[in-house]
């Protein structure tokens, strides 16, 4: 972290130093001898000492530009040099755990929140201290990179699925109704009202969820304060209804265990389907394939709000870096800003888990 010279004040007392001689002639009294006033040197304050220390950092090709102009104004400031290597995103959570209990690796990486738990069961990550200044973050990004109540990375984005809307097909917002929404597709005359990826024959809890969740489903139940407890929610009547509601629709053919992942995105950018639910990693997919989208909220199946899951992505401190401290303030004062974050947003749009201010303050 960057030392800050104080100066010490230095405080002194002088005394009146008095002659006092034998007198003269006449009995009077000797002057006493003039003394000068001590003189206080001046001197210049203490300039702060050089800053040690350098910083390696992992990120992939979409966020390097972001994060290389961070470094940039993070050396300029501070002295300290920030060395960045750019990995493929999917082979950032092995090597991490691979390299760093053998004390090599980066003293940041960029990484999802659902990482946490294997890095807090190997003992890879360390601790990140904003300052008192959480409020600057979505209250569930902070959430997704907590854990037991000490927070493990720095959020910078969230990611959920949606409804995404062929605006040619379907130009206006779809019904609140999931059923309301595949009557409206039929009428629409495309090969399918819409296309969802179900992994095949395997299923694909992921894509599904927020459908189950509006039947009152959720994986576990919550606390009055938003909470999760350990008890299992979607089995009981809630979890019954969602499993024959899906039985029927895909008795209807409004759900195929023949759509992967890539054929559902090629049936939607075809334009064979109006409607389809996905992340924003497919909208790239969707507009260079000229097709007009729009983002809405996942209609209800079952009667309550439909509530996919959240991911969050952010950046991580290794527990192995020798450098913890400096590492800390690269993410507080560095990327916890609006312009870091404007430019991590305009180089991977996701919704932004900054909300505000600077997250630090230098000094």
């Amino acid at each position: 972290m960057r030392r800050t010279a104080i100066p010490i004040a230095m405080l002194a007392s002088a005394a009146l130093l008095v002659g006092c001689g034998n007198g003269d002639t006449n009995g009077e009294p000797a002057e006493p001898e003039e003394t000068e006033a001590p003189v206080e040197e001046e001197t210049e304050e203490e300039e702060a000492p050089a800053a040690d220390g350098s910083l390696l950092i992992w990120v992939d090709e979409n966020r390097q530009p972001a994060v290389e102009s961070a470094a940039a104004s993070f050396t300029d400031e501070t002295g300290i040099e920030v060395e960045l290597v750019v990995k493929n995103f999917e082979d950032i959570r092995a090597d991490f755990l691979a390299q760093v209990p053998t004390g090599e690796g980066p003293d940041i990486t960029v990484g999802a929140h659902d990482w946490l738990g294997s890095f807090i069961v190997n003992g890879v990550v360390d601790s990140v201290d904003l300052a008192g200044n959480e409020g600057q973050f979505e209250d569930v990004a902070i959430e997704g990179f907590s854990y037991d109540g000490q927070l493990y990375g720095l959020p910078y984005a969230l990611e959920a699925i949606a409804l995404i809307r062929n605006t040619e097909l379907a130009p206006d917002p779809v019904p609140a109704d999931f059923d309301e929404m595949i009557e409206l597709g039929r009428e629409i005359g495309t090969n399918y009202p819409f296309v969802i990826n179900t992994g095949g024959a395997d299923g694909d809890a992921y894509n599904y969820y927020a459908m189950q969740t509006s039947f009152g489903a959720p994986v576990f139940e919550q606390n009055p304060d938003g909470s999760y407890t350990n008890e299992v929610g979607m089995g009981g009547d809630g979890g019954y209804a969602f499993a024959e509601w899906l039985g029927e629709r895909a008795d209807e053919g409004v759900f195929s265990t023949d759509w992967t992942y890539d054929i559902a995105v090629q049936e939607f950018a075809d334009g064979n389907a109006p409607f389809t639910i996905n992340g924003p990693w497919a909208i790239a997919d969707f507009t260079g394939a000229g097709v007009d989208v729009a983002v809405d909220p996942i209609p209800s199946a079952g009667g309550e709000t439909a509530a996919p899951f959240v991911g969050v992505q952010g950046f991580y401190v290794s527990a192995q870096s020798e450098n913890a401290l400096v590492a800390n303030d690269f993410l507080v004062n560095f990327i916890a800003t609006p312009e870091a974050m404007t430019a991590l947003h305009e180089a991977d749009p996701r919704i932004p888990a900054f909300t505000g201010g600077r997250a630090g303050r230098r000094g």
